[in-house]
């Protein structure tokens, strides 16, 4: 089983009491399971508009994470992607409405629609005072009559709930609701298709593709567009929203569709505030998944034209897990580096033999960038050859500003280059090697025996020994046999690097936690750089 569930049966209640018990209190539910499944407020006295909303489950947090004091008094949950029954919609109405009457809000398709819209004319008929509005917010097919409800919803619950909770009559609330659809406007894009439980998952997005412009519930986008990353993704979102927005202050919502990571949430967020409507946003609501499609690896975007009092609104406190809080884009106050961190730089000098030889260096680990990372997938995280990569990237970029003329100060300048811009433990190793081999190049050793000295720091600090199946069991025995001449050195880091492949345990570095038999076989990715670099010069 793909999923942690039980039953496709049983699996809406299930979440439902999870839900609830996990509330502290604040919520509770009818009775009637498993037909009505309807999440109410525990402390709602019916003394205010109740603001009723709810749909196919599915989308979670919404509807039931919506539920609280500032935003939904009750969520109606249907199956998955199935819109709830009459019956259903119209116990939560008759629960929760008291003589300042109901509002209920329905997303623009075809079921909900008809079962809110029919369980209103009943409760109608009770004496009820009840207003519906449909939430229309998708922009991805401009002409279509009809177009969906996505999360531009949410802008309805938070400024309607908030003047709700403030005492607003039903008939404010309706007004501003229907104002709210008018300026709002969504769309969305995905990677992949949701997996539906108890379905087969349709793949109908080829790897490197991404659909835009797809609904909530797994429906096809208008188009298959090729992704080159989240810039892209964004520019082409944001292309969309912007004809249709008007040149006024705007609030925007990003929205996770239930499989995006936090780290792709947090990059297209970045890019979606430099994007060409970016400069028009000046509220911000997440990232978060708030109206997801189960696990859909894709993000939308909800942007709506700030009216007066507004932003009051969407700032007013809630009591609902599912909403992320509304806050203010401001600009980014960068702080200086304490006093010791600063780096203290030795002047630049140019040298162009210096600079040659070591833009060779870097080109060559930057070639290797994925047959290292392929490599390091067998025996740790996958990043080694992105790693080493990136840092010869910097280096490169920084040879402008290094001491090229002074081969003493080079070797610290590197590793101090190595040690801001090199993540994780192999930047501080290096860091450390280059440190010490600019302090005894300082003392008066030539290149071979100074770099030998920065390894033999490097291992003591490191803890790494040759067998121990990392990058010194190629750069030992290169920089032993480099006294002889760079071929021989070529081929002594070779024989190290291919001899770490026989080894079925590493002691040192993230492949100490992977078994004897996936290491059986492949070359240690560090090692493997080196042995690359001593062939390349060799040759």
């Amino acid at each position: 089983m793909k999923q942690f569930i039980n039953t496709k049966e049983d699996m809406v209640t299930e979440a439902i009491d999870g839900t609830i018990a996990a509330s502290g209190g604040a919520l509770t539910r009818l009775d009637g399971y498993p037909h009505i499944r309807v999440v109410v407020r525990a402390d709602w006295d019916k003394s205010k508009v109740a603001l009723v909303s709810g749909g196919g489950s599915g989308h979670e947090p919404s509807h039931a994470g919506f539920v609280g004091a500032g935003m939904l008094t009750a969520a109606v949950c249907g199956d998955v992607f199935a819109s709830p029954s009459v019956d259903a919609v119209l116990a939560g109405i008759l629960a929760v409405t008291g003589p300042a009457g109901c509002l209920l809000i329905v997303k623009n398709y075809t079921g909900d629609r008809l079962n809110f819209g029919l369980a209103a004319e009943r409760a109608r008929a009770f004496g009820h005072k009840v207003s519906m509005v449909i939430v229309d917010d998708d922009v991805a097919l401009p002409d279509l009559p009809q177009a969906r409800g996505l999360a531009g919803t949410l802008f309805v619950h938070k400024i309607a709930g908030a003047m709700a909770e403030n005492g607003a009559s039903l008939e404010a609330c309706a007004l501003a609701a229907e104002r709210i659809i008018k300026g709002s406007r969504s769309i969305g894009m995905s990677l992949d298709t949701c997996t539906v439980p108890g379905s087969l998952k349709e793949d109908r997005i080829p790897h490197g593709m991404a659909e835009l412009g797809l609904g909530i519930h797994g429906e096809a986008g208008v188009e298959q567009v090729v992704s080159v990353g989240a810039k892209d993704a964004m520019a082409k979102v944001t292309e969309k929203l912007a004809v249709t927005m008007p040149d006024a202050p705007h609030v925007v919502l990003i929205n996770n569709l239930g499989g995006a990571s936090v780290l792709e949430m947090s990059i297209l967020t970045h890019e979606l505030l430099l994007s060409e409507i970016g400069s028009r946003i000046r509220l911000i609501v997440g990232p978060a998944a708030m109206m997801t499609a189960l696990d859909m690896h894709g993000f939308s975007v909800s942007v709506m034209a700030l009216a007066d009092g507004d932003a009051a609104l969407l700032a007013q406190p809630v009591s609902c897990p599912g909403w992320p809080d509304c806050k203010q884009i401001t600009a980014t106050k960068v702080l200086p580096l304490p006093d010791g961190l600063s780096p203290i730089r030795a002047p630049a000098s140019a040298h162009a033999p210096t600079k040659a030889f070591l833009t060779d260096c870097c080109k060559v680990l930057i070639e290797a960038e994925n047959d290292l990372n392929a490599l390091d997938a067998k025996s740790g995280d996958g990043d080694t050859g992105s790693t080493l990569a990136g840092a010869a990237r910097a280096l490169i970029d920084a040879m402008d500003t290094l001491p090229l003329a002074d081969h003493t100060q080079l070797y610290r300048a590197i590793g101090l280059e190595l040690s801001q811009t090199m993540g994780g433990s192999s930047g501080v190793l290096l860091a450390i090697f280059f440190a010490a081999a600019g302090d005894a190049s300082s003392s008066g050793l030539p290149m071979r025996e100074a770099l030998q000295t920065g390894l033999e720091r490097m291992r003591q600090i490191g803890g790494a020994n040759p067998g121990d199946r990392t990058m010194v069991d190629a750069l030992l025995p290169a920089l032993d046999a480099l006294a002889v001449g760079l071929e021989q050195s070529a081929k002594a880091a070779r024989e190290g690097a291919n001899y770490t492949a026989t080894l079925t345990t590493a002691k040192a570095g993230r492949a100490t936690y992977i078994n004897a038999e996936q290491l059986m076989g492949h070359v240690d990715p560090g090692a493997e750089a080196v042995a690359r670099l001593f062939e390349h010069l060799a040759s």
